[in-house]
């Protein structure tokens, strides 16, 4: 059968375990005649399991979990090792259908084994088991780069966002950094994919590299290094780390952004550390309204001021063309 310009066989789904029939597939997918997962000890259940709840299986393989995040998944590069739909979550596999390779794994549960696997309080009854993405600095640190560095970013919802505003706004990719005992938490696990709505799939991630090897790699590719700070260090004619700098810091559009550049984004309280501040080439800071401190905005949080000075970055990189 033609789908789309997306042959659907008999063979196309490889499922374990019997149940009753899948009445409420799509015809279109031929499926009432296979099997469906019916256990919860089953092992692809196990998998989806732990995948989603963010461990990470021998195979390298990631969860991802809805309609949206499992079509990002199936349009990026990755490889897929399984598709799992629930009963009332087959009707997304028509719109899934243009994205599927011949042959894929798809396989089949009710919608309260299902709901036992996923992470989230209303699962939309799909998920799929990725390939984990890897990235290096040598792809990253290129002519023209533009690069966000995270410093012990630890909230998940800000490491997602971050990393849908870089998608968004052109960057080259993002760097997951380690600052001593302090870690950024990881752009893979559940609720960072989420909070970046697929863009972690798309665009290359370093993960676990320490801050300090970060800036040799980036002063030995000539990217130059923007530390960004609160406005309150920027009204600091010493800001912590800088005591020996010759400039202060700046707005963002006082800078050139064509050239290859990477912002450094440190921790939601502490910020970066002041041996990671004083390593960079400058310092950059978003600029509030003279009322902002009154009413107790002292400064935006980690992925709001990310944003910002990428969205500069991209504003100067367009306009350069």
């Amino acid at each position: 059968m033609l789908l789309g310009g997306f042959t659907v066989t008999r063979g196309f789904a490889r499922l374990v375990d019997m149940a009753p029939s899948a009445k409420n597939f799509p015809k279109k997918f031929d499926v009432d005649n296979t099997p469906a997962i019916a256990s919860r000890d089953n092992r692809w259940l196990k998998r989806f399991r732990a995948a989603l709840s963010g461990e990470r299986d021998a195979d390298g393989m990631i969860g991802v979990e809805g309609v949206r995040m499992v079509e990002a998944a199936l349009g990026s590069r990755l490889a897929v090792d399984a598709l799992l739909v629930s009963d009332s979550g087959a009707r997304h596999l028509e719109r899934l259908a243009p994205l599927l390779a011949e042959g894929a794994r798809i396989l089949r549960t009710s919608d309260r084994l299902f709901a036992g696997v996923a992470d989230t309080q209303s699962p939309q009854g799909i998920a799929a088991l990725v390939q984990l993405p890897v990235a290096t600095m040598e792809q990253l640190a290129q002519p023209g780069t533009l690069i966000v560095a995270l410093v012990g970013v630890q909230d998940p919802g800000n490491v997602g966002t971050i990393v849908r505003a870089a998608d968004a706004f052109g960057a080259s990719g993002v760097a997951a950094c380690n600052a001593g005992r302090l870690g950024t938490a990881d752009p893979f696990g559940p609720k960072a994919l989420r909070a970046s709505a697929g863009s972690a799939l798309r665009l290359p991630i370093v993960r676990g590299i320490s801050a300090t090897a970060l800036i040799d790699k980036l002063h030995s590719a000539r990217v130059k290094i923007y530390a960004a700070v609160a406005p309150t260090d920027a009204r600091d004619s010493k800001p912590a780390g800088r005591e020996n700098a010759s400039l202060p810091p700046s707005a963002p559009w006082d800078f050139d952004w064509t050239a290859a550049s990477a912002i450094l984004i440190g921790n939601e309280g502490a910020g970066l550390p002041a041996e990671i501040v004083s390593a960079a080439d400058a310092l950059v800071y978003v600029p509030q309204s003279a009322s902002s401190a009154l009413v107790g905005i002292e400064s935006l949080n980690a992925a709001m001021a990310a944003s910002v000075l990428l969205y500069e970055a991209m504003r100067q990189r367009r306009k350069a063309r």
